[in-house]
């Protein structure tokens, strides 16, 4: 077994152990200043300079008016479930989560307490 090698994360150390997971529940559809709504939150949290921010797409979902949103085929239209998921630190995450509640028109926010295990650049090849 092969000990992890804690000089890949040096420069990211600050972001090792008890963090905040920000979890943003969209839909596909939601748009601010009409741009795709997920495309301008992982912007913002970009430009604020947050460890990362990754975006899921949904097969299917429901929110809170239970309408029921699939990737089914016979369907023209759809509104899939986005999920926009940020962990850094609970202070930089409740600091932000103003403006991202201004962007969003629905939706639901969530924080969980979480434990960041290893945060590394990929190797050079």
């Amino acid at each position: 077994m092969k000990v992890r090698d804690m000089s890949l994360e040096s420069d990211r150390k600050g972001m090792l152990g008890e963090q905040v997971l920000l979890r943003i529940y969209i839909g596909e559809r939601d748009k601010y200043k009409h741009i795709p709504l997920y495309e301008s939150l992982v912007e913002l949290f970009r430009k604020e300079g947050f460890a990362g921010a990754t975006v899921l797409r949904g097969v299917a979902g429901f929110g809170a008016h239970s309408m029921y949103h699939t990737d089914r085929l016979l369907r023209l239209s759809t509104d899939l479930p986005m999920v926009i998921e940020v962990v850094d630190e609970r202070v930089r995450v409740e600091a932000i989560l103003p403006a991202v509640e201004e962007m969003m028109d629905g939706g639901m926010i969530t924080l969980e307490k979480i434990q960041v295990w290893r945060y590394a650049k990929k190797r050079s090849a």
